[in-house]
């Protein structure tokens, strides 16, 4: 039984957006669920060496955030995040006290990609510079890691229509 769905993709495909879609669906079947948005639960500076996007903190603060909202009575979890490698899926399990991890690859075309981090990120320079080469770099890492259950892709279809695909994949 699909637990927990993991919104995995490289950064500007949708990640979030599809996450908070998702929810809405939850939400009118009367489920009770939470999102957790990982880049948020990892955002502190600075990282320490050797783990450049604190993701030691995202795992220690996912567990914790798991451990309240399973209190709070909630059934599924839906993450916006990443995960790079296969031997990372067993420890979001084990975070998420999860009965079955289902994991989705957000993906859209170069042309999408550029529209979406030059919007996000018009006014910051550098840090577009830095989301458009991430966005080759870890595309390349997510196709070889290739640990996702299913791709989706989210440059022409709807949020909605995307979330509807996921929840039903899911058998939510």
């Amino acid at each position: 039984m699909i637990d927990s769905v993991f919104l995995n993709g490289t950064v500007g495909v949708g990640k979030s957006t599809v996450a908070e879609a998702l929810s809405k669906l939850e939400a009118n079947n009367g489920h009770h669920h939470a999102v957790i948005d990982l880049d948020h639960i990892r955002c502190a500076w600075p990282a320490p060496e050797g783990d450049r996007f604190n993701h030691e903190l995202e795992i220690a603060n996912l567990r914790d955030l798991v451990i309240n909202f399973r209190r709070a009575g909630v059934e599924h979890f839906i993450l916006a995040g990443v995960v790079e490698e296969a031997s990372e899926v067993p420890r979001y399990e084990a975070a998420l006290q999860s009965r079955g991890l289902l994991i989705c690859r957000l993906e859209a075309d170069a042309a999408t990609l550029t529209r979406r981090l030059s919007l996000r990120h018009a006014d910051e320079g550098p840090g577009l510079e830095w989301h458009l080469e991430r966005v080759e770099e870890l595309a390349a890492i997510l196709q070889t890691a290739s640990i996702d259950h299913f791709i989706v892709d989210t440059s022409g279809a709807s949020i909605m229509a995307t979330a509807t695909i996921v929840k039903e994949y899911a058998g939510w």
